[in-house]
């Protein structure tokens, strides 16, 4: 399971122009399931991103979780983390878990970081205003 996170100031999503998720100060996580992945992956990576210690503390050093700062998480499925372009210039994506095992697994690390969420396989509009910025790449 692969996470590409950014902390951001606000976030948000849209499907068909309509917002259907909203974040302040938080993370902006882009969630890629592997196919071997299972609940074991997805716990590994619930508790790596509520541990992640990327906010500010009182002396202006990343010190501080996102329950800790008050931050919230914004969760959006990525199959394209997974995209493998070394063989030419069109990403293969066999990697990626099929939608009937991402789907759940997503879902599940998105309830477990208590996330705000996109549409899983929808087309998204996805905005934010990056803090720092501070992005990483976690994987479980």
């Amino acid at each position: 399971m692969r996470a590409l996170v950014q902390r951001v100031a606000r976030a948000s999503v849209r499907v068909d122009g309509e917002e259907i998720a909203r974040i302040g100060r938080g993370l902006l996580v882009l969630l890629g399931v592997h196919v071997d992945d299972g609940r074991e992956a997805a716990d590994r990576i619930v508790r790596k991103l509520r541990a992640l210690r990327v906010f500010d503390d009182a002396d202006g050093r990343m010190n501080l979780d996102a329950s800790t700062a008050g931050a919230e998480f914004l969760c959006v499925s990525n199959f394209t983390l997974y995209g493998n372009a070394s063989r030419g210039n069109r990403p293969s994506f066999v990697d990626a878990a099929p939608p009937d095992r991402a789907d759940p697994l997503y879902e599940y690390v998105r309830d477990g970081l208590g996330a705000q969420g996109g549409r899983f396989a929808a087309r998204m509009a996805i905005e934010l205003v990056a803090d720092g910025p501070v992005t990483l790449l976690i994987e479980a």
